[in-house]
């Protein structure tokens, strides 16, 4: 438990956290949603990865993360993700396709 308190201690990954709690997102958007560098976020997903907090998906050259559903018995994972704020319209708020485009040599 105190590494899993340890991992979500770090304000960023706590927000990452909270932001999959809403959807699945790619790389892209939570840099622009966190204006955080892309390595940064890869970084910090890593490690809820790690953790087994967030699995990814992936499409084409894309990654996309989501919240790992936690076990039966875990319920202090569940009570952390039912205190999460509710960042719906902060998601909803990034524009969605435009956000990971490619370069304009590879489009």
């Amino acid at each position: 438990m105190a590494e899993l308190l340890k991992i979500l201690g770090d304000k960023t990954r706590l927000t990452l956290f909270s932001l999959l709690k809403v959807r699945e997102l790619c790389v892209c958007e939570l840099t622009e949603l966190l204006d955080v560098s892309q390595p940064a976020i890869s970084q910090h997903l890593r490690k809820l990865k790690l953790m087994n907090l967030v699995k990814e998906r992936k499409q084409g050259q894309w990654v996309y993360y989501s919240l790992r559903a936690p076990e039966e018995s875990d319920l202090i994972r569940k009570a952390i993700i039912e205190l999460l704020p509710d960042l719906t319209d902060w998601v909803n708020s990034i524009d969605v396709g435009n956000t990971c485009s490619l370069p304009p040599s590879k489009k």
